[in-house]
């Protein structure tokens, strides 16, 4: 028998694995998990706990640890930041539908109070929300927007507010086009 008539064993699970993997890694439950094990999440102290399966909410933590402390032992600005990057571009992603592309354009933070022990975050992408891109996409073929979300203490009590402007076109145009 000559190898050209042996299966091979390797290519058969790279091929199993190149069609699985994207229906899996795009799955909240995976990407949650991912995401807590990601070295910066997870050096940080950051914490996905959850992802709902439509992609339209996440809930977030941030643990306070010696090593993500600043020099006045609170947390570190840029852990709150960081626990809140990449979950307005990610939803929206998921829920405006794959003929689009999706990307973070900019973003600001304002401290309220400094914050210490468990903070967490909760994101909510609304129908209204979603409606108003995709209309704007579909007349200008481009659309940004500004999504907020407040980083609480454990007392319910707002640490900081962060924004990020999510920038979101029709797949097939050029940016300039559009």
């Amino acid at each position: 028998m000559n190898s050209r008539s042996t299966p091979n064993p390797q290519a058969s699970i790279f091929n199993s694995l190149r069609t699985l993997m994207p229906r899996i890694a795009g799955h909240p439950r995976v990407v949650r998990l991912g995401m807590s094990l990601w070295p910066p999440f997870w050096g940080a102290g950051i914490k996905v706990k959850r992802i709902a399966p439509d992609w339209r909410s996440a809930t977030v933590q941030l643990c306070q640890r010696p090593w993500n402390m600043n020099y006045v032992g609170t947390h570190f600005g840029g852990s709150l930041f960081s626990m809140t990057d990449p979950f307005w571009m990610m939803m929206v992603m998921h829920s405006i539908g794959p003929g689009h592309i999706v990307w973070d354009k900019s973003g600001e933070i304002e401290f309220h109070k400094p914050g210490r022990g468990t903070l967490s975050c909760h994101f909510i992408l609304g129908d209204a929300q979603l409606a108003e891109l995709s209309t704007a996409v579909a007349t200008h073929g481009k659309a940004t927007r500004w999504f907020a979300v407040d980083i609480l203490d454990e007392a319910g009590e707002t640490v900081a507010t962060v924004r990020k402007e999510v920038y979101v076109r029709a797949k097939g145009r050029s940016p300039q086009a559009a």
